[in-house]
């Protein structure tokens, strides 16, 4: 995980690329946003907008301004840190767990609540990913010994925002983060393992956090009954 002279974040650059493509998409393209939003409902049949929906966001300019600016705060340190291949991992596993969470917590109803979700309530955004980014650099700067008390102040304030700003999918955050910490401590932990002389493990640890994922949004799928 060293530090390389010159290095260019080339994905953050391409995901922020992609994201402003699609929201130019969605501008110029009406109905656009509702092929690729997610939903419970929709996530059944079009799994892939678990996904998709991390690349996309409201028309709002405020909403992806946000993010793209809190990505490219984030991906710059920490795909030069991670290299390119786990910090795009780590990014596309939290963007999925925002997802899956939204998901497994949706209730069967037409209706939600502030707390959760209903059937056919969707979701977007890019919020997911970058909390897992937070959750990341988090572990990163505690195993590091560096200070986290700017970082809990940024996700207290986000916290507190969830209770002024309607309709936003909190789960998404939570989802996000939880695996984003989970991916700073396996790579953490996994350099411990390569360094005592044993086979890395890392893409293991994370494909059976993608497995997880997969499970528990499919036994949510088949235990829940959707009232008419």
């Amino acid at each position: 995980m060293a530090r390389r002279d010159g290095y260019t974040p080339v994905v953050t650059w391409t995901l922020i690329g992609v994201c402003v493509l699609i929201w130019l998409g969605e501008l110029a393209i009406p109905g656009f946003i509702n092929t690729i939003a997610l939903s419970a409902a929709a996530g059944k049949t079009e799994p892939w907008r678990f996904l998709t929906s991390a690349f996309a966001h409201s028309t709002n300019i405020t909403h992806i301004g946000f993010n793209m600016f809190a990505l490219w705060s984030l991906g710059r340190a920490l795909e030069r840190f991670l290299g390119r291949g786990r910090f795009l991992a780590t990014y596309l596993l939290s963007a999925l767990a925002g997802g899956a969470l939204f998901v497994v917590m949706a209730t069967g109803s037409e209706y939600g609540s502030a707390l959760v979700p209903g059937w056919y309530d969707g979701v977007v955004g890019a919020s997911g990913a970058i909390f897992g980014l937070f959750g990341t650099l988090l572990v990163v700067q505690r195993r590091l010994g560096g200070s986290t008390r700017s970082l809990w102040m940024v996700l207290l304030l986000n916290v507190a925002l969830v209770f002024f700003i309607p309709d936003i999918a909190w789960q998404a955050h939570v989802g996000g983060f939880i695996i984003g910490a989970a991916c700073g401590v396996i790579f953490f932990e996994d350099t411990k393992r390569v360094q005592r002389g044993k086979k890395p493990l890392t893409w293991w640890a994370l494909g059976g956090i993608a497995v997880i994922m997969i499970a528990a949004v499919v036994l949510k799928y088949l235990l829940t009954t959707v009232a008419a």
